[in-house]
C-alpha cells in the first residue's frame, strides 16, 4: 500500500519519513528558543542570580576556607569576649601554681608563667590586642589607599603621575626600619597608635591595585554612557567603578590582617608595640623566650596561636580571590 501524498511512514510529512527511514541523514535541530518555550509553558520560572550570590556558592564550595572562616571567626570572637571567655584575668597572680606545665587542672590548658599567671587567659587577651591593631589597619589602609588609587586611576595624567611617584617613595622606604623608629618616638603606644603606624605603611598596596583595575574600567563603554548622560565624576566613582573593583579589595583587605598580625607580633617581640601590662601575642612570645627551654609553652602556645591566625587568613584569602574570580571554574580545595 502506498502512502498518500503529504505523509511519511513515520511522522508528518516527506522530509520527516525520510529523516526517520534514513538514520544516515542528520536529525532535525530544535528550533532556537524551543526550550526556553517548553520551561516558560510548564510553569516553570527562570530566576538569575546576582553577582554575590554566585560569589558566595563559589566560596562555599572552597572547603579549606570556609573551615578557615570559621576557626577565625571563633578566635577573634573569644578575643572580643576575652572577658567572659578567659578563665582568669591575665594579671591573676596564682604563686601557688607558678611555671606550671599545661593541665586541664584548673583550666591551666596553656600552662603558667614564672608568677603563676594563666597562660591560656594571657593568649585570649592578646587575642584581642593583635585584632583590635589587625583590623584597625585593614579598614585605614583600605580607605586611605582606594581613596588614592580610585583618584590616581580614574583622572590619570599629571594627577595619576603625581600620586604614584608620592607611592613608589612609600615602597622604597624599609618598613621595619620606619615602624620602629616610629615607635620609638611616639611615647604612647597603644593599640590604636600601633594601628595608625602599621597603616601609614600598608595602604601602598591597596592605590597600586584600585589605581590599575580603574585605568582599565575607565575605557569601558558603560563608564563613557555615564559620562555622556552627565553624571558626575564622584558618582561614576562609587557606583560604576568601584562596585567592579570590589573583589581584589577585599582579597587585599583580608590578607592585611594576616599582615598586619604577624607585624604587630614583630613590634611586641622587640619592645616597639602597645605597651605593658596589655598583653600582645608578640610581647608574651618575648617573655616566654626569657625563661628559657625549661618552659616551653611560653613560647610555643602564642606563636601557634599566630601561626593558626595568619595561616586561616590566608586561606580565607585564597578562597575569596577564586571566589571574586568568575572564570575560575575548578575547586581547587
Amino acid at each position: 500500500m502506498i502512502d498518500p501524498p503529504g505523509t511519511g511512514a513515520v511522522g508528518t510529512g516527506v522530509a520527516g519519513g525520510r529523516a526517520a527511514a534514513d538514520p544516515l541523514l542528520p536529525a532535525p535541530t530544535p528550533r532556537e528558543g524551543a526550550g526556553l518555550e517548553l520551561t516558560y509553558e510548564s510553569g516553570v520560572e527562570i530566576q538569575a542570580r546576582s553577582q554575590w550570590t554566585d560569589t558566595r556558592r563559589r566560596f562555599m564550595r572552597h572547603r579549606l576556607a570556609v573551615v578557615s572562616l570559621f576557626v577565625l571567626l571563633l578566635i577573634f570572637l573569644a578575643g572580643a569576649f576575652a572577658h567572659y571567655v578567659a578563665p582568669y584575668s591575665f594579671e591573676q597572680i596564682d604563686l601557688n601554681n607558678s611555671s606550671a606545665a599545661p593541665t586541664f587542672t584548673g583550666w591551666h590548658v596553656f600552662g603558667t608563667d614564672l608568677i603563676g599567671r594563666d597562660y591560656l587567659s594571657r593568649v585570649i587577651y592578646g587575642i584581642r590586642t593583635s585584632e583590635q591593631v589587625a583590623l584597625l589597619v585593614a579598614l585605614m589602609s583600605t580607605l586611605v589607599g582606594v581613596t588614592i588609587g580610585a583618584i590616581a586611576g580614574y583622572f590619570a595624567g599629571w594627577v595619576d603621575n603625581v600620586l604614584m611617584r608620592f607611592t613608589d617613595l612609600m615602597l622604597t622606604l624599609p618598613p621595619i626600619a620606619v615602624l620602629l623608629t616610629a615607635a620609638a618616638i611616639v611615647k604612647t603606644r597603644s593599640p590604636i597608635i600601633i594601628a595608625f603606624i602599621l597603616a601609614a605603611l600598608f595602604w601602598t598596596g591597596f592605590a597600586r591595585i584600585v589605581r590599575g583595575t580603574f585605568l582599565s574600567l575607565r575605557e569601558k563603554e558603560y563608564i563613557e554612557a555615564a559620562k555622556a548622560a552627565g553624571a558626575s565624576d564622584t558618582r561614576i566613582i562609587v557606583r560604576h567603578l568601584l562596585p567592579n573593583a570590589i573583589g581584589p579589595i577585599i582579597v587585599a583587605a583580608t590578607l592585611t590582617v594576616g599582615i598586619a598580625i604577624l607585624t604587630e607580633a614583630v613590634l611586641g617581640f622587640l619592645g616597639f608595640g602597645v605597651q605593658p601590662p596589655t598583653p600582645t601575642l608578640g610581647k608574651l612570645i618575648a617573655d616566654g623566650q626569657d625563661a628559657g627551654t625549661n618552659l616551653w609553652w611560653l613560647v610555643t602556645m602564642p606563636g601557634l596561636t599566630i601561626l593558626l591566625i595568619v595561616l586561616c587568613v590566608n586561606f580565607v584569602g585564597d578562597g575569596l580571590r577564586d571566589a571574586f574570580d568568575p572564570t575560575q571554574r575548578r575547586v581547587r580545595a
